[in-house]
């Protein structure tokens, strides 16, 4: 059901089950997939493609242009998957040419009020952003990640799969997968261990990942050297951890 206050544009593609609310508006280039629930005064502006099953609540504003001031109106695009809700007052914007020209979120995640997703961000599957979470441009964040409220990511910074950021954190480089994060500036307090077990990680596993946390951050080994030993396991839970840190281009938190 279209609400009759609503203003949809004849370019934008609506899928089957949809019900838009009262004073929102979907712009140009915006496809919308079915089973979608947009509430009353959304603005969604393309390019812009959702996914089946979103639910998208009052004051939210979807793939507005971004507030890089090197953007000039270049074509860019926003992607959210399925089965996402985005609560009041919640912002996400756009691409730029400089990165890939494209935002994207994934799968069953929960952005809570007042959050903001900046341009070119990349967010995973089944990720919670509380209340006034903020990711600055070109930020990435893993699969199952929870950030807490007032959480701020620095541009450019990696979130791990399965980390947890506490309130207030102030990320400014990368949280490796499975590590608890608080501060300002964050640093690692220890492994999101409550969260691995919820998901299925065994309690040998677990240990493994804590034993590799120990590794990491209370040995005084060299980033290297850490990696080194934790290799020397040959523990598949710790593959991903081990990518991430080498990969790091902004560095781990310390």
């Amino acid at each position: 059901m279209i609400h009759p206050t609503a203003i949809i544009d004849s370019t934008a593609v609506i899928g089957k089950n949809v019900e838009i609310g009262p004073y929102s508006i979907v712009g140009p280039d915006v496809v919308i997939g079915d089973n979608c629930w947009i509430g009353p005064h959304v603005v969604i502006k393309g390019p812009t493609v959702l996914g089946q099953g979103n639910k998208i609540f009052q004051f939210s504003s979807i793939g507005e242009d971004c507030q890089d001031k090197k953007y000039n109106g270049e074509p860019t695009r926003l992607e959210i998957g399925d089965n996402n809700v985005i609560r009041e007052c919640v912002t996400i914007h756009r691409g730029t040419i400089q990165d890939q020209s494209l935002t994207k979120i994934g799968n069953d995640n929960l952005l809570m009020a007042y959050v903001h997703v900046a341009h070119d961000c990349m967010v995973g599957n089944h990720i919670i952003l509380a209340n006034n979470t903020t990711l600055a441009g070109h930020v990435h964040v893993g699969d199952w990640a929870i950030l807490g409220g007032f959480t701020g990511v620095h541009q450019f910074c990696h979130i791990g799969e399965h980390a947890f950021t506490a309130v207030n954190s102030v990320v400014v480089q990368d949280v490796p997968p499975y590590i608890m994060a608080q501060g300002h500036n964050a640093v690692p307090r220890t492994i999101n261990s409550e969260g691995l077990k919820r998901r299925g990680y065994s309690k040998e596993q677990v240990m493994t990942i804590k034993r590799a946390f120990k590794t990491l951050y209370r040995k005084g080994l060299t980033i290297d050297e850490a990696v080194a030993e934790m290799q020397s396991w040959n523990a598949s839970e710790l593959e991903s951890l081990i990518a991430f840190v080498q990969n790091s281009s902004r560095g781990i938190i310390r």
